[in-house]
């Protein structure tokens, strides 16, 4: 991992630019907190949510993490323009992380029960957070979409994490198609755990959280560690070689393509 214990020591001091944090009652929940962009992933953002998550696999006193996302959309994928330099100026005083953070083994690494809270739309890389959780209640009206064949890019890491909680020939088609996906069809191929609607999803979540907390943290941290070692075994270097083809495919002329389409709102022109 990118943050060593003695980084997460000055956790309480430090300045999060874009997540909120809570922590009480053996939880911690992270909201993401950039609704004006949809929480679409940035550079920045990541960070701070890999140091969040540091801070709650060291702190012996959370048992749990909900994640969840203020706005209506609960993450709109990576922000394409941060990646390509283009940055804001929010404060932030989360350290640079020792080495590169790979959004799919973040929440692997925790070892502690992770709930999704999902009340809003999750698109492209927002999977990779889904997934990632142990648990996903999600709203019943909310969308599911994976548009990136459609911009000329092809969601290379979100693949691979889905392919850890989905039938392989429904993620295959997923990512091919670029369709929204229903949550009760995600339901049954494994993405969402629980459906629920708005009044009545943080009881749900809250009702999750009683049934596990009830139980030996010790166990459970034990045996997701277990768990970890056990899903790594052979797979050492998959998500650092998914984000490099990620990266080699956003500078295809095709991806320059898409994103230009999607911006401009009109039918990309493929050359392949």
């Amino acid at each position: 991992m990118s943050y060593t214990q003695e980084q997460i020591n000055h956790f309480s001091e430090q300045t999060f630019g874009y997540l909120l944090l809570e922590e009480a009652h053996h939880v911690l929940r992270i909201t993401l907190n950039r609704a004006d962009k949809k929480n679409a992933l940035h550079p920045q953002m990541i960070n701070e949510l890999a140091y969040a998550l540091r801070y709650a696999h060291f702190r012996k006193s959370i048992w749990a993490v909900v994640l969840e996302a203020a706005g209506d959309v609960f993450c709109a994928g990576a922000d394409l323009k941060s990646f390509a330099g283009d940055t804001e100026g929010r404060t932030s005083t989360i350290p640079a992380p020792d080495g590169e953070i790979l959004l799919g083994e973040l929440f692997a690494k925790v070892h502690k029960p992770c709930i999704a809270k999902v009340t809003g739309d999750v698109y492209a890389g927002g999977f990779m957070l889904l997934s990632g959780c142990h648990y996903v209640v999600a709203c019943n009206h909310i969308k599911l979409g994976l548009p990136e064949v459609k911009r000329g890019l092809f969601p290379f890491q979100v693949m691979a994490s889905l392919l850890e909680v989905m039938p392989q020939r429904k993620v295959l088609d997923w990512c091919m198609r670029g369709y929204n996906l229903e949550v009760e069809q995600a339901y049954e191929w494994g993405l969402v755990t629980h459906i629920s609607i708005a009044e009545q999803i943080e009881a749900d979540v809250q009702e999750l959280l009683h049934q596990l907390l009830d139980n030996s943290p010790s166990a459970i941290r034990l045996g997701l560690e277990a768990y970890d070692h056990l899903r790594q075994t052979g797979v050492q270097n998959q998500h650092q070689y998914l984000l490099n083809k990620f990266m080699e495919t956003i500078q295809t002329k095709d991806a320059q393509e898409g994103i230009a389409a999607f911006r401009e709102k009109r039918k990309p022109i493929w050359v392949g």
